[in-house]
């Protein structure tokens, strides 16, 4: 099943929310840091609410480290980008994809986006808007490459 990983997050409750999302499709969750927040923090857990006994949660020291655990499991990664290549609605999604997001200040870096197989963005039609909330982004891609695997079938 894909996999959502969040490069160094900056804001608990978005991760929080997050979190719930993830447990609420079973989805494994890897948080790189450097973390904008300790994983104790209690807005974290508040977001979360009672639900992080369902997480999947994998914490990685380092994008580098990452990648390692990564390459070893396998699959593609999928950088999510307002400068993606490709919308994520054209995006073909594969069972193993690890779908990546940056921080919300942020976004992914240009080193980390030059290290994804690919990249994709979701579209907004005013283009005065910067970008979506994290965890919205997060749900969009999650449940379109669920529908698309068949997930829900």
């Amino acid at each position: 099943m894909p996999q959502i990983v969040l490069v160094n997050p900056q804001i608990p409750p978005n991760t929080g929310n997050i979190a719930r999302t993830c447990a609420a499709t079973c989805t494994e969750l890897h948080l790189v840091a450097p973390l904008g927040f300790e994983i104790s923090d209690r807005y974290l857990k508040r977001a979360g609410l009672d639900y992080w006994s369902y997480v999947n949660l994998t914490c990685h020291e380092s994008i580098s480290a990452f990648a390692s655990y990564q390459q070893q499991r396998g699959g593609r990664t999928i950088g999510f980008s307002v400068r993606g290549s490709s919308s994520y609605l054209q995006f073909k999604f594969q069972a193993d994809d690890w779908l990546l997001f940056g921080s919300e200040t942020t976004g992914l870096s240009p080193a980390v986006l030059a290290g994804c197989t690919t990249t994709v963005y979701i579209p907004m039609m005013q283009p005065g808007v910067r970008s979506l909330n994290l965890s919205v982004s997060v749900s969009i891609g999650l449940f379109e490459a669920y529908r698309q695997i068949g997930y829900w079938e």
